[in-house]
């Protein structure tokens, strides 16, 4: 079993965002030393909680600290960029890093509608989106005689889809590996159809899912939730605020949630549904379940947790999952 990171450079309350980039920094050495197959960063825009919009950037930094692990963008959101322009970013990051870049696309928009109009952005045609991923694909694998040219000239990075709604449907019939996670990990039919349905290429002959889930490995199961508590918290409590804040420490947590309404408290309840958390044993016990059920091939870890050191402990435990 494949098993990889993804990092969304999440704030920790006390701590600047340049605190938040560098722990992102230490954090993918670290998954390399681990020997964590890949280690992906996310594009998130104006959230006060996440530091890092621009996963190509921060990709370059990594990359000139680290020399084997895969490194990918979960993802690049296609609707806030021309193909073009995204396909010159990581064709520029595959000549700095060869035979190391994933090219991680998706097509949410962002977090509130003043955002989405600051980024030129407000509805999404899944027409267009299609249309969008195909030309950005052309240019990953266009050649120098080509009416445009992406440059440098590079072989293609790979291509995966982060598949939501009906993203499935478009990865199979595009050939394309794809990143399913949330509902998609419990809808059977659309693995499966995904799976039927798939159009192999030259790139990819063979469908490829990559499960994404929130992980914590601990001592017991009741401390690996704990660990994930901060940031279920954060997303149960932005759905009554509106606002996703910064990861805050369990002992406030835990104050918070006493107080918290019935509406805030059954998020936390349905946010720890969606999580796979306990000792070693259990969670590969969920692990194979998971992968059982969808099919995917590999396990893309969310985890994240206030405690910076307590989440080395959980990667690394992590990690001796997949040896």
């Amino acid at each position: 079993m494949r098993i990889s990171l993804l990092d969304r450079t999440r704030t920790r309350l006390g701590e600047s965002d340049a605190d938040a980039v560098t722990g992102t920094v230490e954090r993918a050495v670290r998954a390399e030393r681990l020997g964590l197959h890949r280690f992906w960063v996310a594009e998130h825009h104006s959230v006060p909680g996440i530091a890092s919009a621009a996963p190509t950037v921060l990709l370059a930094a990594i990359g000139a600290r680290t020399r084997t692990i895969r490194l990918g963008t979960g993802g690049i959101m296609l609707p806030n960029h021309t193909p073009l322009v995204a396909a010159e970013q990581v064709r520029l990051l595959e000549a700095l890093h060869p035979g190391r870049i994933d090219v991680g696309i998706g097509a949410s928009l962002a977090f509130t509608s003043a955002i989405r109009r600051a980024l030129g952005r407000t509805t999404l045609d899944p027409a267009e989106h299609a249309r969008a991923v195909e030309e950005l694909r052309s240019y990953l694998h266009g050649g120098p005689d080509d009416a445009v040219v992406a440059r440098p000239h590079v072989a293609p990075p790979p291509l995966f889809l982060l598949a939501i709604k009906n993203g499935l449907e478009l990865a199979a019939r595009l050939g394309l590996p794809a990143v399913i996670g949330g509902p998609l990990l419990r809808d059977t039919d659309a693995t499966s159809a995904y799976v039927r349905d798939f159009r192999p290429s030259p790139a990819v002959p063979e469908p490829y899912l990559v499960a994404s889930v929130d992980v914590a490995v601990a001592g017991s199961e009741e401390r690996a939730r704990e660990l994930l508590l901060p940031e279920i918290w954060a997303l149960a409590s932005s759905r009554e605020t509106g606002g996703f804040t910064a990861l805050r420490p369990l002992d406030d947590v835990r104050r918070l949630l006493d107080t918290a309404s019935p509406k805030v408290r059954a998020a936390v309840d349905r946010g720890y549904g969606g999580v796979i958390a306990g000792t070693a044993d259990q969670v590969a016990a969920e692990v194979a379940a998971l992968t059982a059920r969808t099919g995917a091939a590999e396990v893309l870890a969310t985890t994240s947790t206030y405690d910076r050191h307590e989440l080395a402990e959980a990667d690394e435990a992590l990690a001796a999952l997949g040896r």
